[in-house]
């Protein structure tokens, strides 16, 4: 690793929400950062003037947030941002007049030429191009144009844009830190637009500029971008400009081994969010979307993707994004979390669900805790207790009618509701003790009497520990639920 200082940046255009891609490339710039005490940028490349939405950066920002991927510099939100290689945001500095300014010092050198051809001069040229069985590339004809030829294209009111003058021949070439030596024949690159008929950059010329002027040491991105970089490499020459270090993710393929997309389900971050997956989880999982330790491992806590990330574990061929093993890795973590944690996580999700936590008859926080050990994701949590925090319970059918409505039943829930009245302390321990003392007075197999009470009182045959669940439903709404079943169901 070199002694300069490491500087990445994680560059999103604001042109929908956080994907799983873009959220897997902003998580390993910043661990790579993390790892190597560098700097971590975040810089919004909003040139897409058409498709670019101050909704889509705004949610961006909110779900790097939740991923916990903390930045260094860039911007904050669509006004306010820390650093001193501003400003960030590239609609912001294309008014400063940064792009014009390099794009002229390229047109001075002769390595950049206006371009007057029309969007229908372009389709002709493509459609050559594929009769001719050739890639479509513009054929610079633009090139040489006379004063006169320029002068006339003017008249016709034409706005010309800015494109790169390509090298006719030779090799573009880089050492990838992933790939390893990758190279292309210049002539097979084009022409590229640097600067828009509007005034506005491409991706492929502000990102050289930017990264540049940002002192950016590392590029770490998706290896879609692969087709991109000699083309940004000849920038970078054209300037004189030192690399960067590039280094390109393998591809993230759904189950069944096509590119990950909606036909997948979620896609973007803030759906996971919603579904009720753990930033933990998030962050973990995607972690080992082409990344590994040599020993494979897992799970991780907090702290250890930071300590143990490095780029030599990246891996060249596509990652496969299963939904199984992130809902199985989520309720792992969901294990691990403390009583106040889980509470806390679950407040917008029993929030969501209408459910009135004043209503509860015991501490929220027991409640919640109770079904710890089956909760996969958080929005499981409202269904699976919904029923403490109600007078009015829903009972499933399937249930009523195998075990509140087979014969004698009736009887067992009002002697035991004659039990439970009489208990004092309405307590885990003195439930289940009184209830099993009475299962040995009468005879009664314990299943015979645990399952109807659980039925009776909650509304279904699965739930949580009897007792515990009878204790925090509370004595008066135990009483009334039974004396319901009873008088209901049963006559």
């Amino acid at each position: 690793m070199s002694e300069k200082k490491i500087r990445v940046r994680f560059a999103p255009s604001p042109t929908g929400y956080l994907h799983i891609g873009g959220a897997r490339t902003a998580l390993f710039n910043y661990l790579f950062a993390k790892k190597y005490n560098g700097v971590f940028i975040l810089r919004i490349e909003d040139t897409d003037e058409l498709r670019s939405t101050k909704e889509s950066m705004h949610s961006i920002f909110e779900s790097l947030k939740w991923l916990g991927l903390s930045w260094d510099e860039g911007a904050i939100d669509e006004e306010r941002e820390i650093g001193d290689f501003g400003p960030y945001i590239q609609s912001k500095r294309e008014a400063l007049g940064i792009y014009k300014k390099y794009a002229e010092e390229l047109l001075k050198k002769g390595m950049a030429y206006y371009c007057y051809c029309t969007p229908k001069e372009l389709e002709e040229m493509r459609l050559k191009a594929h009769l001719e069985k050739r890639p479509p590339k513009y054929d610079g004809r633009c090139r040489h144009l006379t004063q006169q030829q320029i002068k006339n294209f003017e008249l016709e009111g034409r706005k010309p844009v800015i494109r790169f003058k390509m090298p006719d021949d030779g090799i573009t070439s880089w050492n990838d830190l992933i790939h390893g030596e990758l190279k292309f024949e210049n002539k097979l690159l084009y022409d590229f637009i640097m600067i828009k008929a509007s005034g506005y950059p491409t991706y492929n010329f502000a990102c050289v500029v930017d990264d540049h002027l940002m002192d950016i040491t590392h590029v770490i991105r998706g290896d879609d971008h692969i087709s991109n970089t000699p083309l940004q490499i000849n920038i970078y020459k054209a300037f004189g400009w030192e690399l960067p270090n590039f280094a390109h993710l393998s591809m993230i393929l759904g189950p069944d081994g096509t590119r990950l997309s909606k036909r997948h389900g979620a896609t973007s971050i803030s759906e996971y969010r919603k579904l009720g997956y753990l930033p933990h989880t998030m962050k973990n999982y995607l972690a080992l979307l082409g990344w590994s330790t040599k020993d494979s491992q897992q799970i991780f806590e907090k702290g250890e993707l930071e300590e143990k990330f490095d780029l030599e574990g990246c891996q060249k061929n596509p990652a496969i994004f299963d939904p199984v093993k992130l809902t199985w890795m989520n309720g792992e973590y969901i294990r691990k979390m403390t009583k106040d944690e889980l509470y806390e996580a679950s407040l917008p999700f029993l929030k969501e669900a209408g459910i009135d936590l004043s209503k509860a008859s015991s501490n929220v926080a027991d409640i919640v805790a109770i079904e710890q050990e089956k909760y996969k994701l958080l929005s499981d949590i409202p269904k699976l207790i919904d029923f403490f925090f109600t007078d009015e319970i829903t009972y499933d059918e399937i249930s009523v009618e195998k075990v509140l409505k087979k014969p004698g039943v009736r009887n067992i829930l009002s002697e035991i509701k004659e039990v439970y009245e009489k208990i004092e302390i309405f307590t885990e321990v003195n439930i289940e003790n009184a209830t099993r003392q009475f299962c040995k007075e009468k005879g009664y197999k314990t299943s015979e009497v645990f399952h109807p009470v659980r039925v009776a009182v909650s509304g279904r045959s699965h739930g949580p520990t009897l007792f515990k669940m009878l204790e925090y439903i509370g004595k008066r709404r135990v009483l009334v639920r039974l004396e319901k079943s009873i008088s209901f169901f049963l006559s």
